[in-house]
């Protein structure tokens, strides 16, 4: 079973295990973004995109943990952080990243049902996100809705995402009519 606060994701025969993200997460969960964007989304966005997007090849830990303020979890595989989600405590979805080799598998599922559970536990109603060009599929399977498309302009380059959004259900008892 895990220690509290510890689940397992089992996809495609994988035992990945979910936990709290800690600030010693940090190093670890900015590899994790500069590979998701450098590589897992180089068919998405060109070359000079992904290097604006994220121009640093290290955390820069002169400044705030932006995670550590958040409500996020990391996959680990043994050892490993292999992906990270962050919610901000009004159901803003700001951080979801996933190592391009476990992207697919069921990884980045297994952060969103976390955070959903949060989200349903906490009372939240509506959850609002910024999705890339390759977060949008995976959003959208999971119920979420585009209300518009953007292009942000980021280091002088053009970004697309779109701003998305889902309505969670209310329990029985709080439904309003």
């Amino acid at each position: 079973m895990g220690s509290p606060g510890i689940q397992s994701a089992k996809s495609r025969n994988l035992n990945v295990s979910i936990r709290p993200y800690h600030p010693d997460d940090r190093s670890a969960c900015f590899q994790v973004f500069r590979r998701a964007v450098h590589e897992g989304a180089a068919n998405a966005y060109t070359a000079e995109q992904r290097a604006a997007w994220c121009p640093a090849t290290e955390p820069d830990l002169s400044t705030p943990d932006r995670a550590a303020d958040m409500v996020a979890y990391v996959a680990c595989k043994d050892s490993q952080i292999i992906g990270f989600m962050a919610m901000e405590h009004d159901g803003h979805l700001d951080l979801a990243f996933v190592l391009p080799e476990w992207m697919g598998l069921g990884v980045a599922q297994a952060l969103y049902d976390k955070l959903l559970e949060w989200a349903q536990d906490h009372h939240l109603i509506h959850l609002t996100t910024e999705a890339s060009l390759l977060a949008r599929p995976f959003f959208a399977k999971n119920g979420w809705d585009v209300v518009t498309p953007e292009t942000i302009l980021r280091h002088g380059q053009r970004i697309d995402r779109f701003r998305m959004a889902i309505d969670l259900e209310r329990p029985d008892n709080e439904k309003t009519i």
